[in-house]
């Protein structure tokens, strides 16, 4: 199931996006009010943008803009609304996002060709591993593109290693979507009741929420954790409310795919210019065919690297590397650019880290501090200085490392409101 388009060449599917956005482009200018503004006070001949270059001629939407300005996003009268989704903001509330009933209908075919792109067909059972309440769009997107592929789906939600084992003995699922270092659990869980991970019939796992790969996709230490222990194909797929739409790997699993049908796609620099290919920018996107809250070029603050050659697939669309990490999250440590998920990495190489918590904030200087607080059985000053080589061997620096008690690093991962645990807290102002 790979639509037509994403194995045309890239010239075709240059003019193909271009058409769409010929279409995106007096949609937004009659029905919102905030791109009615946009275009007015910027003096923007929606008619002089043509190509995808032209777009650099309109201003970026940030985040905070989409925030303090929610309602005049929306294309529809209220009546044409059928779900409504939530995602965290900046500011503090979170943003609503509005979807009709063709958004609907595009959010599900998004997923099928999505999943269809790691080689689920109609004959998998899928076992679902995340809520789907919550006004959280990933699991009903997952439902709905599950069901449009045609395959069986068992919506168990989130957590309960006993619950998650006792559906996948009973139904069979081939393939998990799943959190990946929730599967450490499942582990552990299926190796202390004595159950035959190679026995279980799954064959894979769509993973979200974390990384599986390093910059060149090979395993990073989660990923190696997990297939170390389990024989079963892990894939990435990345996606978030506001694209409405996923990039997800193919069986070469060489970054996720872009669905030109559904989204442009540009890699920024800090002046809203594309940055050279292979180097990493601020993924940018404009969403096509959305008909409730269509966004035009609204920077993600994800940070990645786009590749741009043919894939052995057969698809010729550009994929999306490994996030490298979220833009404000970007930490300046004694000289030496981080971003979270490196230290991540770092710390999931010890199988002594229960859970930990990354913590950034201004010293008295104003610069940067990090502290890392870890949960672990082995608080010996020998597991410590292991932990500190390790980050000097791999960052260069070494943060600020302390042991606190497992309930209290749960409670901060895990604040009442959210869907999702929290892994670093940035107190920067």
């Amino acid at each position: 199931m790979i639509p037509e388009i994403e194995k045309a060449s890239v010239q075709n599917i240059k003019a193909f996006q271009e058409a769409k956005l010929q279409e995106l482009l007096p949609y937004l200018k009659e029905h919102s009010t905030y791109y009615q503004r946009l275009f007015a006070g910027q003096n923007i001949d929606i008619e002089q943008i043509k190509t995808l270059e032209d777009l650099a001629k309109i201003p970026v939407t940030s985040k905070d803009d989409l925030q303090k300005y929610n309602d005049d996003f929306l294309c529809v009268p209220k009546n044409k609304i059928i779900d409504y989704v939530t995602t965290s903001g900046t500011l503090g509330d979170p943003v609503t996002f509005a979807l009709t009933d063709k958004d609907l209908d595009r959010l599900a075919y998004n997923e099928a060709i999505s999943f269809a792109c790691a080689g689920v067909t109609g004959e998998d059972v899928l076992q679902l591993m995340t809520t789907i309440d919550r006004r959280f769009m990933a699991g009903l997107a997952y439902f709905l593109g599950v069901r449009k592929l045609g395959g069986g789906i068992i919506r168990v939600g989130a957590g309960i290693p006993e619950l998650q084992w006792d559906s996948i003995l009973k139904f069979r699922p081939t393939y998990l979507i799943v959190v990946p270092s929730f599967l450490l659990k499942l582990i552990e869980y299926a190796k202390s009741h004595d159950i035959n991970l190679e026995e279980s019939g799954v064959k894979g796992a769509i993973c979200i929420g974390e990384s599986l790969r390093n910059q060149d996709f090979t395993l990073n230490t989660l990923a190696e954790k997990i297939t170390s222990q389990w024989d079963i194909q892990l894939f990435s797929t990345y996606a978030s409310t506001e694209m409405n739409t996923a990039f997800t790997e193919c069986e070469f699993q060489k970054g996720g795919h872009h669905h030109p049908e559904l989204i442009i796609a540009e890699i920024l620099d800090d002046h809203n210019l594309p940055v050279p290919s292979g180097k990493v920018g601020e993924l940018t996107i404009t969403t096509l065919g959305v008909e409730g809250m269509p966004l035009l070029r609204f920077k993600t603050g994800d940070m990645v690297t786009a590749h741009e050659e043919p894939c052995e697939c057969g698809r010729h669309t550009k994929r999306l590397g490994p996030v490298v990490g979220r833009k404000k999250q970007m930490i300046k440590y004694k000289g030496t650019t981080l971003y979270p998920p490196a230290m991540e990495n770092i710390l999931n190489d010890f199988n002594e880290v229960e859970c930990y918590v990354i913590e950034i904030y201004h010293n008295n200087i104003g610069t940067d501090e990090i502290c890392i607080k870890i949960a672990s059985h082995n608080k010996s000053d020998k597991f410590m200085h292991n932990i500190k080589d390790h980050f000097r061997a791999k960052l260069r620096v070494t943060p600020k490392i302390e042991f606190h008690d497992k309930k209290e690093i749960e409670a901060i991962r895990f604040p009442s409101m959210s869907r999702k645990p929290i892994l670093v807290i940035d107190k920067r102002k």
